[in-house]
Order: C-alpha cells, then sequence, then structure tokens
C-alpha cells in the first residue's frame, strides 16, 4: 500500500470511527431525553441535519460549482423511497432505543447492510453470491438470539419493531446508492430527506406534543448536532477509503454503545445478546474480508 494510500486508509478508519462515537451518543441522547413521543425527537434531530445540508447547499451556491437542488424525473421514485423508508427507519430505531438496551438497538438497526444487500437483488438486480447468503443467514441467526422471541419476552415488540428500523435503512441506503449512481450528491439527498422526515412527523407530533423542560431541549439539540456529526464523519471517510475497505469499523458503535449503557444506566446485555452481537459482527467481518480479497484478487 503506498503511503498516501495508506494514509487515506488510517483518516477513513479514524473518521468511522468518529461517525460511530457520534452515533452511539445520539443514542444515548435518545434515551436521556426522556420520555417524550419518538415523532417528536425525530423531528429535532431531522431538522438539525436539514440545517446542516441547507447551510452546505448555500455555501455551494458562493463557490465555482454550485450544487442544483434539481431532482431529474428518472431519479424521484428512488428519492421519495429513500425519504419514506428512511423516515420509517428512524421512527423504529428511536423507538427501540427508548425500550431496549441501548446495544442492543444499536446492533438491531446495523442489519441494514444486510438488508441492503437483499433489496439490492429486488430493485437493483444485483446478484447475491452463495456467500453472501451465508453471511445473511449467519446475521439474521444473531438477530434472534437479540430479539429472543417468545410470547413471554416482554422486549419482544421492541425488538421486532427495531429489526424493522434496520429494514427501512437498508431500502433507504439501496436508494442513495441508486441516486449516487444517478449522479444525485449527497447533500441533496440528506436535505430533500431531513425536510421530508420533518414535515412527515410534524403533524403527529402537533397532536401529542410533549412539554419539554430546557434540560429535554437540550438533548434533543444534542440529538440532532452528534447525529449530523455522524452523517459528516462516515461521508468523510468514505471519500478516503472505499466502503469495502473500512465499513466493518462501523460495528465500533456497539462497544461505544455497550460502555455508554453501563456507564449512565447500568444496562448489562445478557449472554443471549453476547451470542448474537458475536454471530452479526462475524458475519460483517467475513463478508468485509472477502470482499477485500476479491478486490485484490
Amino acid at each position: 500500500m503506498h503511503s498516501q494510500q495508506q494514509d487515506n486508509y488510517i483518516r477513513g478508519v479514524l473518521m468511522i470511527i468518529m461517525s460511530a462515537f457520534c452515533f452511539a451518543c445520539m443514542n444515548i441522547c435518545i434515551r436521556l431525553s426522556g420520555a417524550l413521543p419518538s415523532v417528536q425527537k425525530s423531528f429535532f434531530r431531522n431538522l438539525i441535519a436539514a440545517l446542516f445540508a441547507g447551510i452546505i447547499l448555500l455555501k455551494s451556491r458562493r463557490g465555482t460549482q454550485p450544487i442544483s437542488l434539481y431532482i431529474p424525473r428518472e431519479a424521484r421514485p428512488a428519492l421519495a423511497l429513500r425519504c419514506v423508508f428512511g423516515t420509517v427507519g428512524i421512527l423504529c430505531n428511536f423507538y427501540a432505543v427508548d425500550h431496549l438496551l441501548v446495544a442492543d438497538a444499536s446492533i438491531l438497526n446495523k442489519l441494514s447492510p444486510f438488508f441492503a444487500v437483499i433489496f439490492s437483488y429486488f430493485l437493483l438486480k444485483e446478484k447475491i453470491l452463495p456467500f453472501q447468503a451465508a453471511c445473511i443467514f449467519t446475521a439474521f441467526c444473531g438477530c434472534l438470539f437479540i430479539v429472543k422471541p417468545g410470547f413471554h419476552n416482554a422486549a419482544l415488540l421492541p425488538a421486532l419493531i427495531g429489526v424493522c428500523g434496520g429494514l427501512g435503512a437498508g431500502i433507504a441506503y439501496t436508494m442513495v446508492r441508486k441516486l449516487g449512481t444517478m449522479k444525485i450528491k449527497g447533500p441533496v439527498i440528506v436535505f430533500y430527506f431531513s425536510l421530508f422526515s420533518c414535515l412527515f412527523v410534524m403533524p403527529w407530533m402537533l397532536l401529542d406534543f410533549a412539554p419539554m423542560t430546557p434540560g429535554q431541549a437540550l438533548t434533543l439539540l444534542l440529538t440532532g448536532l452528534f447525529a449530523a456529526g455522524g452523517q459528516f464523519a462516515i461521508t468523510a471517510a468514505y471519500t478516503y477509503a472505499p466502503a469495502k475497505k473500512i465499513s466493518i469499523f462501523d460495528y465500533s458503535q456497539i462497544i461505544f454503545a455497550a460502555i455508554l449503557g453501563f456507564a449512565l444506566f447500568g444496562e448489562i446485555p445478557d449472554a443471549y445478546s453476547f451470542i448474537g452481537y458475536t454471530l452479526v459482527i462475524a458475519a460483517s467481518l467475513t463478508m468485509f474480508l472477502y470482499n477485500c480479497r476479491k478486490e485484490t484478487a
């Protein structure tokens, strides 16, 4: 590996770990904000993201290559699916964080890459190799250990909603990939998605608005700031190195979530959850190593 490539690889790894830390802190802030409706938390999270994306778009207009907000007709269905399923993913993830261990909710949301592979087959007509299918099966076995399905499991519904969050994110990321092939810029996708999410949840938020203390308002502001920081960090990471080489480090979020969950809430995952974490991360690591070997072959 050349010196410049190695430096970029290290920068990419550091940025994706920073992103994982920011998203873990976002989930912690969601829990710390207290018993507020998920739609209310989602609104403030996406409002901050929309403002950040809007600032980037405005600054680009002063440069030599302004970013246009125009979306070609052929890209609009993909953008609509990204907005809808991305919003569903966030709402489900926030609900899961409020009702599960933070580490459990985080790992369920990290099923999104596996869902992305599945939906890439149906929506983008990309083939699923037998090796990928085995990794996906292993990840879902790990998911079962975390969800612990059973009629006497009080956390079953939040866990299933957490899985739906990963599913929604998987479809959303598939659409982001499709939009990228259509040359739609990242800040434009973030802006439209965040704006759509805010407008979508606003009626429910106004109907069921819960008065907030100054501390809760500050915590929701931090939720949005950490989310924006995570989004920009992961975007920067993938400019330094390809996803195939560094995406596995995104699972460091589970470590951060477990440490923060224990430090702040005294949460200790049970043995079944640890088995589930191991299976999901092992499946991700195996797919990661396979992709790296395939690329260098």
